[in-house]
């Protein structure tokens, strides 16, 4: 059933991405755990926004994005942007004249994107991007397991 393939994939445990870019209505974010690395040369990353989402014609249609990889205790802010795409209010941003709004503090890797492919892929989309610039800062990641959230501290 749909419901024992949601369960068996909650057994997978994932980071938390916030990921944004600006929309022609403004900027837009979005929860996101479908984060993966394709590509060493060329820096290729994916994600995959969902069909069903309000968000996913500004998320598929955006030259350039961000994914911002969150750090353990950011709960808060994988809940808002899982809620709404315009939960920017209140939080440090860096606004830039072209290209995704960018989250000041709460991440510890960020990736800056520029789309270079969309596949259809059931109720979703698979999101191509070629990382133009990384920035990583320390600190654990936020995880998200068995429908919850969770961090992780690696041992040794």
């Amino acid at each position: 059933t749909e419901r024992q393939y949601r369960d068996a994939l909650g057994c997978f445990a994932t980071g938390v991405t916030v990921v944004t870019v600006a929309a022609p209505a403004g900027p837009v974010g979005i929860t996101a755990n479908s984060f993966s690395s394709v590509s060493l040369d060329p820096p290729l990353i994916l994600w995959s926004p969902a069909r069903a989402s309000a968000r996913f014609g500004a998320m598929t249609g955006a030259d350039r994005f961000a994914v911002h990889v969150l750090g353990a205790g950011e709960i808060a802010v994988a809940q808002r942007f899982a809620r709404s795409g315009d939960a920017f209010d209140g939080l440090a941003m860096e606004w830039a004249e072209s290209g995704p709004p960018l989250l000041e503090e709460g991440w510890i890797a960020r990736f800056l994107c520029t789309r270079v492919a969309v596949h259809e892929a059931g109720d979703h989309a698979i999101v191509v991007g070629r990382v133009d610039e990384v920035v990583r800062r320390e600190g654990p990641p936020l995880i998200f397991a068995g429908g919850a959230y969770g961090d992780f501290s690696p041992t040794g």
